[in-house]
């Protein structure tokens, strides 16, 4: 496994945590659209007429295409920020626009692609990952005309999907990069606190099976409850609450911000996790493989040996972790301080053969 030592760990961080303050890079302004996939059918043979896959692209088409994958509740836009794409995009970066062609889908089930509230509410398929997967294949292949990719990377549920991609298609990229996640089943407390999220809503009077007038209340403050739980980096939240009135100010906070997004689509977004599990088909993988996870991810714990075990089975498996700090935000830093694994990124591309 491709570790860093804890010296040059410093110093890469060091380095890093003082790039992440610089403003955006200079890369071309996204373009959106929208492909409708008609009949689309989900993994369980339930079908949709019309799949709407919204997507970004940055950069020239002519560019070698990378595929982008965003993370639970989140969209394609969520790369769009300093803290990634400032440290990816830009010219002589890992991800350089003027040579890449980016694209970015949403998810089903997220951001302008086909989800619960367009209408359907709990009447939706209940798709999961590899209907995702999927959608995308026929995004890229069938409405942007490509046979191959040269990447496919994503963070935290993109980091899944992305497993997921190369066992489907394996032939179809060039190397894999998954972030904040496991190759293996969706267990432990990574389940367990996703199980008590969607129950949150269930259990609130005002879901009325899905069939709510009004936002359940319930919802704005499990999120709130499930984030300080699974992400934020232990050190980072000592450091922001070393008193009990420093933490509970950091928790009234985050409440006030706290809004209720579609209880219907988070469900499905966090359900959709239920049934990942690439542990049996990881040798079907044909593309080499960074994965980049931080050491204090709260969700795919280091210790629990996972990743160690994939690199050790397989030839072209390597890892990189990102070392702990008061910086970091455990889940959250592969998705927000890619400064962190930039140089180690950068050299697995362009070890690549062309």
């Amino acid at each position: 496994m491709l570790r860093i030592s804890a010296a040059l760990g410093a110093a890469a961080l060091s380095l890093a945590v003082g790039s992440l303050g610089a403003s955006a890079a200079d890369y071309p302004a996204p373009q959106e659209g929208d492909y409708v996939i008609e009949n689309f059918t989900f993994h369980d043979g339930e079908t949709l007429p019309e799949m709407k896959v919204h997507y970004r692209t940055i950069g020239d088409p002519s560019g070698e295409p990378v595929l982008l994958v965003h993370g639970t509740n989140g969209s394609g836009a969520s790369f769009l920020t300093d803290g990634f794409a400032g440290a990816m995009f830009g010219p002589g970066q890992p991800l350089d626009a003027t040579h890449y062609f980016i694209i970015l889908p949403d998810a089903i089930g997220a951001g302008g692609s086909s989800k619960p509230s367009d209408g359907m509410r709990a009447a939706f398929p209940r798709y999961n990952y590899k209907d995702m997967v999927e959608a995308q294949y026929q995004l890229v292949k069938d409405h942007l005309g490509l046979d191959h990719l040269r990447l496919v990377m994503g963070n935290s549920m993109g980091g899944m999907i992305t497993w997921e991609w190369g066992i489907a298609h394996p032939d179809f990229m060039d190397a894999l990069v998954p972030m904040a996640s496991l190759p293996a089943a969706m267990s432990g407390r990574n389940w367990m606190m996703r199980r008590m999220l969607v129950d949150s809503v269930r259990t609130d009077p005002a879901w009325n099976d899905g069939n709510y007038t009004e936002q359940p209340p319930n919802l704005a403050i499990a999120q709130v409850w499930f984030g300080l739980a699974t992400n934020g980096g232990n050190m980072r939240l000592q450091e922001i609450g070393a008193t009990r009135e420093k933490a509970d100010e950091y928790v009234d906070g985050l409440l006030a911000k706290a809004k209720a997004k579609d209880a219907n689509d988070t469900m499905y977004q966090w359900d959709a996790s239920r049934d990942f599990d690439p542990s049996g088909e990881l040798d079907q993988i044909k593309a080499p493989v960074l994965a980049i996870n931080s050491a204090d991810d709260e969700r795919n714990p280091t210790e629990l040996g996972i990743l160690d075990a994939a690199v050790k089975r397989l030839p072209n498996v390597n890892a990189y972790i990102i070392p702990e700090s008061s910086e970091t935000k455990g889940h959250g830093t592969t998705g927000s301080q890619a400064a962190l694994y930039a140089e180690p990124l950068k050299s697995f591309l362009d070890s690549l053969p062309e």
